[in-house]
């Protein structure tokens, strides 16, 4: 163990679920070290800030995760705490991802106050999600339904759920999870429905790239399994330009001492998907993504990333 630290600082957004995270990670290094004052810093990015324009089309995740890191550079926080979902694929130079702790429930799950499963949905029905994956899923697997932007923090989106401006919503089900809110969900989809996106479910602690001190007084609350998966998730999300604008998913889980990893890329309206899956080694996290990238390249995913590339222009 590390000396103890005299005080910690973890810089965090301001929604519910993003304090949730925070104090969690808050609660565990008070744990470790007893003597240490550890407060939270809350901030408003502009991600929190824009809500009527789909993310894809404001500059992506980094709007999240901006205002925390110059928080960082400027000595007010030691740490930023991040759902690694909403993190970019590439970390921004002078700063790095030094813990991915153990994952929640990694998947998808279908809110309704009316229908029990996307399938119980009749033709027309309003079904809300801020996410390009899950809007090509959805539209490639259930093409009757109405797809609807939807975004806001978890609180405000259950909201316009229930005040009917949607007839379902797909969210994250460790969101729903972390915060007592389990009960809402109606079912969770299976990876084989909705693949998760890269990283959901895991909380990564990024740092300043440097402060070694941090870093070993972080190192307990690392898991080295649901790291290997992240890592190779990331890696095969970065390998095919993974973003906002990108309909990607990719879930990676350890099965008798293998690395198994699934992935896919398609066209926003789910017209068209290449995906694939391999397996290996979990020490080959890195490895594992980028091969799976190059195989779905040479299935035709190249075509589908171009035709995504000039539909962005």
């Amino acid at each position: 163990m590390p000396p103890s630290p005299e005080k910690i600082v973890i810089a965090s957004r301001e929604s519910r679920l993003a304090m949730w995270q925070a104090c969690h990670v808050q609660a565990r290094l008070a744990a470790l070290y007893p003597g240490a004052t550890v407060d939270i810093l809350g901030m408003t990015t502009r991600g929190d800030q824009i809500l009527d324009r789909p993310l894809s089309q404001i500059g992506g995740k980094g709007l999240f995760i901006k205002e925390l890191e110059v928080a960082m550079q400027e000595g007010r926080a030691d740490l930023a705490v991040h759902s690694l979902k909403d993190v970019p694929m590439e970390m921004p130079e002078g700063f790095r991802l030094t813990v991915i702790s153990a994952r929640e429930n990694p998947r998808d799950a279908f809110v309704s106050p009316r229908y029990d499963s996307l399938e119980a949905l009749p033709a027309g029905a309003v079904v809300g999600t801020s996410s390009l994956r899950r809007e090509a899923i959805l539209r490639a697997k259930f093409p009757a339904l109405r797809i609807e932007p939807l975004r806001g923090n978890l609180d405000t989106r259950l909201r316009k759920l229930d005040e009917g401006q949607y007839d379902a919503i797909i969210l994250a089900a460790a969101g729903l999870i972390r915060l007592g809110l389990e009960a809402r969900i109606r079912t969770v989809l299976a990876p084989e429905v909705s693949l998760p996106a890269p990283g959901q479910g895991a909380l990564g602690i990024e740092i300043v790239d440097g402060r070694d001190e941090v870093a070993a007084w972080l190192a307990p609350l690392h898991d080295a399994d649901t790291a290997h998966c992240v890592r190779a998730e990331r890696a095969f999300s970065r390998a095919l330009g993974g973003s906002c604008q990108v309909p990607l998913g990719g879930y990676a889980v350890i099965e008798a001492g293998q690395l198994w990893l699934r992935g896919f890329v398609a066209t926003s309206d789910g017209r068209r998907m290449v995906a694939g899956d391999l397996r290996g080694r979990p020490e080959d996290d890195e490895v594992l993504g980028e091969r799976l990238a190059q195989q779905l390249r040479a299935q035709g995913a190249n075509e589908i990333l171009a035709a995504l590339a000039c539909g962005a222009q």
